[in-house]
């Protein structure tokens, strides 16, 4: 009788991962459907409303319908989370890079700079910038990305220092391999998946950032509901909404902890003494 095939299960950590994102994602996809409500109509006459058929996450204080506006925040915050990230990883990983390829003075005094950068926590280097450039997705975009650039060139940097000192580098110098083409040819492939990685680190980190921001009110334009100012808004409404609160603290904490777990399989399955059988 011919074998019966293997069915191979996800491992629970991976499929506890997706489906918290899956979950945090699902108002999105809910909002594209025809007929959703417009995230920004109030109905005075419909303010606090617990869940009901009309509304199945109730409304705010000001008549807004929560689901609404939850939907609209996910293609707000998620992607502002994911362009800071694409910037940070170009900034920190491009200058990181092209510092030491120059070397000597440019190098030292870019991760001199890197380094003063990486004493303040993330979170707060996001927000003296937005302080300096003000409200909006741009702002807020550079502001994250100009607060995790030091990660990605650190990873540059160790990365560089490990491939450099490798045998396989030192025997192309030896056969007359110039410096940009051992960079090109040896360097640059193998930084691309600790970048991947890290990027999967980072990007939970800029949503809570970004969050963070809109929430004292630094984020994106006050009319526009990121899950950060949703929160904001509701919470001097507690006693009265606790769904308008609860929704997008929810949804925040589904993605960002779906997104680590991510995030720390892959650092797991990138880590090189995990992948030699090493303890």
């Amino acid at each position: 009788m011919p074998a019966k095939p293997v069915r191979r299960r996800l491992p629970p950590r991976l499929a506890a991962a997706l489906l918290l994102v899956g979950l945090a994602l699902l108002p999105g996809l809910v909002g594209l459907l025809p007929g959703m409500p417009d995230p920004m109509e109030q109905d005075l006459l419909a303010l606090n409303m617990p869940p009901d058929a009309a509304h199945p996450l109730g409304t705010d204080h000001l008549g807004r319908d929560v689901l609404a506006r939850l939907a609209a925040g996910t293609w707000l915050t998620l992607p502002t989370g994911i362009g800071g990230t694409l910037l940070a990883a170009g900034l920190g990983a491009g200058i990181g890079m092209l510092a030491l390829t120059l070397g000597g003075v440019v190098a030292g005094a870019a991760y001199a700079a890197f380094d003063l950068l990486r004493v303040l926590p993330g979170t707060l280097l996001a927000l003296l910038t937005a302080v300096v450039l003000g409200n909006g997705v741009w702002p807020v975009t550079l502001a994250l990305g100009l607060a995790y650039a030091p990660l990605f060139a650190e990873v540059v940097r160790t990365a560089h220092a490990r491939e450099m000192a490798s045998d396989y580098v030192a025997a192309a110098r030896v056969f007359g391999l110039g410096r940009l083409a051992v960079l090109w040819r040896h360097v640059l492939p193998n930084l691309l998946g600790p970048l991947i990685t890290l990027s999967a680190i980072v990007l939970p980190r800029c949503i809570v950032t970004e969050s963070v921001l809109s929430f004292l009110g630094l984020g994106v334009s006050p009319e526009r509901p990121s899950w950060g100012r949703m929160i904001a808004d509701a919470s001097g409404f507690v006693e009265d909404a606790p769904h308008a609160v609860l929704a997008p603290m929810l949804a925040l904490s589904a993605l960002t902890l779906g997104l680590s777990l991510l995030g720390e399989m892959a650092r797991r399955r990138a880590d090189p003494l995990r992948r030699e059988g090493r303890p």
